[in-house]
């Protein structure tokens, strides 16, 4: 009962606390106060795009290992014309663009079921297997799909078991998609089952007392209106995917590097810091570019800020 009198006083204490220091009269500009962490984080994101730009015009001197004073744009040229630049570019976006397009296929029943479902108990074992990866980091999660996918792994035990195998199913392109779906599926279905409850069910009972069975519902009822879900669950996976490091270096071993890999190499393998930024940069702008594009073409999706039109 005593703490009650207490409280109340320790209450009024920082109510008169943040009347000092933040008074009635700057109401106005508290909102603009609250967003200066935010604005001083970007401005120091863009401070260092401008100094991964210095470094991509700067060369590296084989003679001495260290970076040219003078600029040139031979780091561009070779960035954009050595084969290897381009495979590993080319096998980045096309991984990417998959990895999407299958987690958006495996992520949206997911998301309707574990909103549609009737039974608590599906529900909470669902949302507890969707948020169990996200306390276990991806390092640790790819390290596990070796101990299961290797050779002697868990698979191929069972597979030898049958009389059949082994197969090699690490260490090549197939493994990394694998990876990158299992990673980025828990990301897309928390994207999607916000735009699926938006759903009304009336609007798909209405179909059904229309004559639509529930396939014909779900493909002209339920994909139409998750759109903005689809959008929103699509940029993030597919920028997450394209920028992806650990799983394409753990389970493609060193054969099936992304962009991410070749810039780290250039960094700390070769020590070519001029080309890393060059490769830095150039995934940027990419990435960038391909977010717009899609931003132009299907608008934000659920990722739209601010009051929806009406």
């Amino acid at each position: 009962m005593r703490a009650y009198p207490l409280t109340w006083r320790l209450l009024d204490v920082l109510e008169t606390g943040l009347e000092k220091v933040f008074p009635r009269r700057l109401a106005g500009i508290t909102p603009y106060l609250m967003l200066a962490p935010a604005v001083l984080l970007v401005g120091l994101l863009v401070l260092g795009l401008f100094q991964v730009a210095d470094g991509s015009l700067r060369t590296l001197d084989t003679t001495t290992f260290l970076m040219s004073e003078s600029y040139s744009l031979d780091n561009f040229r070779r960035a954009l014309s050595e084969p290897l630049f381009r495979n590993v570019a080319v096998k980045s976006f096309a991984g990417s663009l998959i990895v999407t397009a299958m987690t958006l296929v495996l992520a949206l029943p997911y998301a309707y079921v574990m909103v549609r479902t009737k039974s608590a108990a599906l529900r909470k074992i669902l949302l507890i297997a969707l948020f169990l990866p996200f306390f276990i980091g991806q390092v640790v999660r790819a390290y596990g799909w070796l101990i299961i996918l290797g050779n002697q792994g868990l698979v191929n035990e069972a597979l030898s078991f049958l009389g059949i195998g082994p197969f090699r199913l690490i260490y090549n392109y197939p493994a990394v998609l694998f990876g990158l779906i299992q990673y980025m599926l828990p990301f897309a279905v928390l994207m999607l089952a916000p735009a699926v409850t938006a759903i009304p069910e009336e609007t798909e009972a209405a179909a059904e007392s229309l004559g639509a069975n529930w396939i014909q519902t779900f493909i002209h009822v339920v994909l139409p209106m998750a759109r903005p879900g689809f959008v929103g669950a699509g940029l993030v996976v597919m920028t997450l995917s394209l920028t992806d490091f650990a799983i394409p270096a753990i389970l493609g071993g060193g054969s099936q590097d992304f962009i991410a890999n070749a810039i780290y190499d250039q960094f700390f393998r070769t020590s070519d810091q001029g080309l890393g930024a060059t490769l830095a940069l150039l995934l940027v702008a990419a990435g960038s570019t391909l977010v717009a594009i899609v931003f132009a073409l299907v608008g934000t999706g659920t990722l739209q800020m601010g009051r929806a039109k009406q």
